[in-house]
Protein backbone atom coordinates (compact mmCIF):
# COMPACT_ATOMS: atom_id res chain seq x y z
CA UNK A 1 0.00 0.00 0.00
CA UNK A 2 1.17 3.22 -1.25
CA UNK A 3 1.84 5.95 1.46
CA UNK A 4 -0.95 8.83 1.54
CA UNK A 5 0.31 11.90 -0.06
CA UNK A 6 -1.86 15.29 1.18
CA UNK A 7 -1.96 16.17 4.58
CA UNK A 8 -5.81 15.36 4.77
CA UNK A 9 -5.11 11.46 3.70
CA UNK A 10 -2.45 11.04 5.55
CA UNK A 11 -4.37 12.24 9.22
CA UNK A 12 -7.54 10.19 7.79
CA UNK A 13 -5.60 6.60 7.37
CA UNK A 14 -3.45 7.60 10.67
CA UNK A 15 -6.66 8.06 12.45
CA UNK A 16 -8.98 4.40 10.57
CA UNK A 17 -5.13 2.71 11.53
CA UNK A 18 -4.78 3.66 15.12
CA UNK A 19 -8.40 2.95 15.61
CA UNK A 20 -8.38 -0.65 14.06
CA UNK A 21 -5.21 -1.37 16.32
CA UNK A 22 -7.45 0.26 19.55
CA UNK A 23 -10.00 -2.36 18.57
CA UNK A 24 -7.18 -4.91 18.52
CA UNK A 25 -5.85 -4.44 22.44
CA UNK A 26 -9.27 -4.13 23.60
CA UNK A 27 -10.12 -7.84 21.57
CA UNK A 28 -6.58 -9.71 22.45
CA UNK A 29 -8.50 -9.81 26.49
CA UNK A 30 -4.81 -9.37 27.90
CA UNK A 31 -6.33 -6.05 29.97
CA UNK A 32 -9.52 -4.97 31.48
CA UNK A 33 -10.25 -1.53 34.18
CA UNK A 34 -7.69 0.78 33.87
CA UNK A 35 -4.89 -0.91 32.55
CA UNK A 36 -7.08 -1.39 28.93
CA UNK A 37 -7.19 2.26 28.72
CA UNK A 38 -3.53 2.44 29.63
CA UNK A 39 -2.23 -0.14 27.00
CA UNK A 40 -4.83 1.07 24.28
CA UNK A 41 -3.68 4.93 24.83
CA UNK A 42 0.06 3.59 24.52
CA UNK A 43 0.03 1.20 21.64
CA UNK A 44 -1.68 3.74 19.29
CA UNK A 45 0.50 6.85 20.63
CA UNK A 46 3.17 4.84 19.57
CA UNK A 47 2.07 4.07 16.05
CA UNK A 48 0.81 7.58 15.63
CA UNK A 49 3.74 9.30 16.57
CA UNK A 50 6.48 6.78 14.77
CA UNK A 51 4.00 7.28 11.62
CA UNK A 52 3.81 11.25 11.55
CA UNK A 53 7.64 11.21 12.35
CA UNK A 54 8.25 8.76 9.46
CA UNK A 55 5.75 10.87 6.78
CA UNK A 56 5.99 14.17 8.10
CA UNK A 57 9.26 14.46 9.75
CA UNK A 58 9.75 18.41 9.47
CA UNK A 59 6.48 19.40 11.49
CA UNK A 60 6.02 19.38 14.76
CA UNK A 61 4.12 17.12 17.08
CA UNK A 62 2.00 17.72 20.00
CA UNK A 63 0.04 14.60 21.56
CA UNK A 64 -1.41 13.79 24.95
CA UNK A 65 0.37 10.62 25.82
CA UNK A 66 4.04 11.98 24.84
CA UNK A 67 6.14 14.36 27.10
CA UNK A 68 5.66 17.78 25.40
CA UNK A 69 8.66 19.91 23.88
CA UNK A 70 9.13 23.21 22.82
CA UNK A 71 10.80 22.34 19.79
CA UNK A 72 7.11 22.40 18.16
CA UNK A 73 6.57 25.95 19.33
CA UNK A 74 8.98 27.29 16.16
CA UNK A 75 7.10 24.97 13.69
CA UNK A 76 4.16 26.71 11.52
CA UNK A 77 2.93 23.38 10.68
CA UNK A 78 2.59 21.23 13.93
CA UNK A 79 0.33 18.00 14.56
CA UNK A 80 -2.06 17.45 17.38
CA UNK A 81 -3.51 13.85 18.45
CA UNK A 82 -5.29 12.03 20.75
CA UNK A 83 -4.33 8.51 20.28
CA UNK A 84 -8.27 7.95 22.22
CA UNK A 85 -10.11 10.40 23.47
CA UNK A 86 -12.98 8.55 25.57
CA UNK A 87 -10.51 6.49 27.54
CA UNK A 88 -13.78 5.52 29.58
CA UNK A 89 -16.31 5.12 26.90
CA UNK A 90 -13.40 3.02 24.88
CA UNK A 91 -12.93 0.75 27.87
CA UNK A 92 -16.69 0.33 27.98
CA UNK A 93 -16.79 -0.86 24.84
CA UNK A 94 -19.33 1.63 23.83
CA UNK A 95 -19.28 3.41 20.55
CA UNK A 96 -19.22 7.05 21.62
CA UNK A 97 -14.77 7.15 21.85
CA UNK A 98 -12.43 8.63 19.05
CA UNK A 99 -9.55 9.09 17.74
CA UNK A 100 -8.26 12.52 17.06
CA UNK A 101 -5.37 13.50 14.45
CA UNK A 102 -4.70 16.96 13.11
CA UNK A 103 -2.88 19.66 11.60
CA UNK A 104 -2.48 22.95 12.74
CA UNK A 105 -1.31 25.73 10.76
CA UNK A 106 -0.11 29.15 12.05
CA UNK A 107 -2.32 27.93 14.54
CA UNK A 108 -5.53 27.40 13.05
CA UNK A 109 -6.98 23.76 13.00
CA UNK A 110 -6.79 23.38 9.05
CA UNK A 111 -6.76 19.87 8.42
CA UNK A 112 -8.46 16.95 10.44
CA UNK A 113 -9.49 13.27 11.09
CA UNK A 114 -11.95 12.18 13.56
CA UNK A 115 -12.15 8.26 13.73
CA UNK A 116 -15.18 6.43 15.14
CA UNK A 117 -14.14 2.86 15.61
CA UNK A 118 -16.99 2.11 17.33
CA UNK A 119 -19.29 3.34 14.58
CA UNK A 120 -16.94 2.09 11.50
CA UNK A 121 -16.50 5.92 10.17
CA UNK A 122 -13.90 8.05 9.82
CA UNK A 123 -15.00 11.54 9.34
CA UNK A 124 -12.56 14.58 7.37
CA UNK A 125 -11.36 17.43 6.17
CA UNK A 126 -10.99 16.76 2.71
CA UNK A 127 -14.44 14.31 2.13
CA UNK A 128 -17.46 16.21 3.21
CA UNK A 129 -20.68 14.32 4.10
CA UNK A 130 -23.91 16.63 4.03
CA UNK A 131 -24.94 17.77 7.33
CA UNK A 132 -28.58 16.77 8.06
CA UNK A 133 -31.07 19.81 8.87
CA UNK A 134 -31.83 20.73 12.21
CA UNK A 135 -34.95 19.73 14.01
CA UNK A 136 -37.61 22.52 15.28
CA UNK A 137 -36.24 21.18 19.05
CA UNK A 138 -32.90 21.59 19.09
CA UNK A 139 -30.41 18.98 20.60
CA UNK A 140 -27.38 19.80 22.84
CA UNK A 141 -24.52 17.43 23.50
CA UNK A 142 -23.34 17.08 26.68
CA UNK A 143 -21.11 15.40 29.22
CA UNK A 144 -22.02 12.14 30.64
CA UNK A 145 -20.93 12.41 33.89
CA UNK A 146 -20.10 15.97 33.78
CA UNK A 147 -22.71 18.59 31.97
CA UNK A 148 -21.26 21.86 31.43
CA UNK A 149 -23.05 24.36 33.82
CA UNK A 150 -23.26 27.18 30.33
CA UNK A 151 -24.50 24.22 28.58
CA UNK A 152 -27.56 23.28 30.59
CA UNK A 153 -28.14 27.17 31.34
CA UNK A 154 -28.16 27.46 27.31
CA UNK A 155 -30.13 24.43 26.78
CA UNK A 156 -33.04 25.58 29.12
CA UNK A 157 -32.77 29.37 27.67
CA UNK A 158 -33.56 27.53 24.24
CA UNK A 159 -35.66 24.55 25.01
CA UNK A 160 -32.66 22.17 23.27
CA UNK A 161 -32.60 18.72 24.76
CA UNK A 162 -29.47 17.58 26.11
CA UNK A 163 -28.11 14.59 24.67
CA UNK A 164 -25.23 12.28 27.04
CA UNK A 165 -22.36 11.38 25.58
CA UNK A 166 -19.09 10.44 25.77
CA UNK A 167 -15.92 12.10 24.16
CA UNK A 168 -14.71 15.68 22.67
CA UNK A 169 -15.02 13.88 19.16
CA UNK A 170 -18.01 11.35 19.34
CA UNK A 171 -19.77 14.92 20.28
CA UNK A 172 -18.77 17.40 17.49
CA UNK A 173 -19.16 14.93 15.21
CA UNK A 174 -23.06 13.74 16.72
CA UNK A 175 -23.71 17.23 14.61
CA UNK A 176 -22.67 16.08 11.18
CA UNK A 177 -24.34 13.04 11.69
CA UNK A 178 -27.60 14.52 12.58
CA UNK A 179 -27.86 13.36 16.49
CA UNK A 180 -27.07 17.15 17.79
CA UNK A 181 -26.84 20.41 16.70
CA UNK A 182 -24.80 22.54 19.47
CA UNK A 183 -21.75 21.05 21.36
CA UNK A 184 -20.97 23.30 24.16
CA UNK A 185 -17.90 22.78 26.72
CA UNK A 186 -16.67 24.98 29.02
CA UNK A 187 -15.59 22.22 32.22
CA UNK A 188 -11.98 22.10 30.76
CA UNK A 189 -9.84 20.50 27.85
CA UNK A 190 -6.35 20.68 26.04
CA UNK A 191 -5.39 21.11 22.41
CA UNK A 192 -5.81 17.91 21.47
CA UNK A 193 -9.04 17.35 23.13
CA UNK A 194 -10.33 20.17 20.03
CA UNK A 195 -8.10 20.28 17.38
CA UNK A 196 -9.13 17.38 15.04
CA UNK A 197 -13.04 18.01 15.76
CA UNK A 198 -12.99 21.60 15.25
CA UNK A 199 -10.84 21.16 11.85
CA UNK A 200 -13.64 18.57 10.97
CA UNK A 201 -16.80 20.75 12.20
CA UNK A 202 -15.31 24.03 10.17
CA UNK A 203 -14.50 21.89 6.84
CA UNK A 204 -18.23 20.98 7.08
CA UNK A 205 -19.09 24.80 7.40
CA UNK A 206 -19.66 24.94 11.21
CA UNK A 207 -19.50 27.70 13.74
CA UNK A 208 -15.99 27.18 15.46
CA UNK A 209 -14.94 29.23 18.44
CA UNK A 210 -14.44 29.91 22.46
CA UNK A 211 -17.50 30.49 24.18
CA UNK A 212 -16.68 34.16 24.46
CA UNK A 213 -16.64 34.16 20.49
CA UNK A 214 -12.90 34.22 20.11
CA UNK A 215 -11.06 32.31 17.54
CA UNK A 216 -9.66 28.44 18.77
CA UNK A 217 -6.03 28.96 18.72
CA UNK A 218 -3.30 26.03 18.50
CA UNK A 219 0.06 25.52 19.64
CA UNK A 220 0.56 27.32 21.99
CA UNK A 221 3.13 27.35 25.04
CA UNK A 222 0.24 26.13 27.72
CA UNK A 223 -2.09 23.61 25.99
CA UNK A 224 -4.79 24.18 28.37
CA UNK A 225 -7.49 25.23 25.54
CA UNK A 226 -10.96 24.76 28.25
CA UNK A 227 -13.70 25.80 26.36
CA UNK A 228 -15.17 25.64 22.75
CA UNK A 229 -18.69 25.86 20.71
CA UNK A 230 -19.32 23.84 17.84
CA UNK A 231 -22.56 24.36 16.27
CA UNK A 232 -24.74 25.22 13.05
CA UNK A 233 -23.79 28.85 11.91
CA UNK A 234 -27.45 30.07 12.19
CA UNK A 235 -27.14 28.93 16.34
CA UNK A 236 -23.85 30.77 17.02
CA UNK A 237 -25.42 34.05 17.79
CA UNK A 238 -28.36 33.00 19.50
CA UNK A 239 -25.88 30.62 21.90
CA UNK A 240 -23.08 33.47 21.86
CA UNK A 241 -25.63 35.88 22.92
CA UNK A 242 -27.03 33.99 25.57
CA UNK A 243 -23.38 33.56 27.02
CA UNK A 244 -22.98 36.97 27.15
CA UNK A 245 -25.94 38.45 28.75
CA UNK A 246 -24.98 35.93 31.51
CA UNK A 247 -21.45 36.82 31.67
Amino acid sequence: MTSPRTDAELAAHLAECAGRILIEVRNSGMFEGKSLGKAGDQTANEFLMHALRQQRPDDGLLSEESKDTEERLEKDRVWIIDPVDGTREYGEERSDWAVHVALAVGGVPKIGAVALPGLGQVLRTDRLVEVPAAPEKLRMVVSRTRPAAEAVMVAEAIGAALVPMGSAGAKAMAILRGEADIYLHSGGQFEWDSCAPAAVAAAHGLHISRIDGSPLIYNQRDTYLPDLLICRKEHSELVLGILQSAA
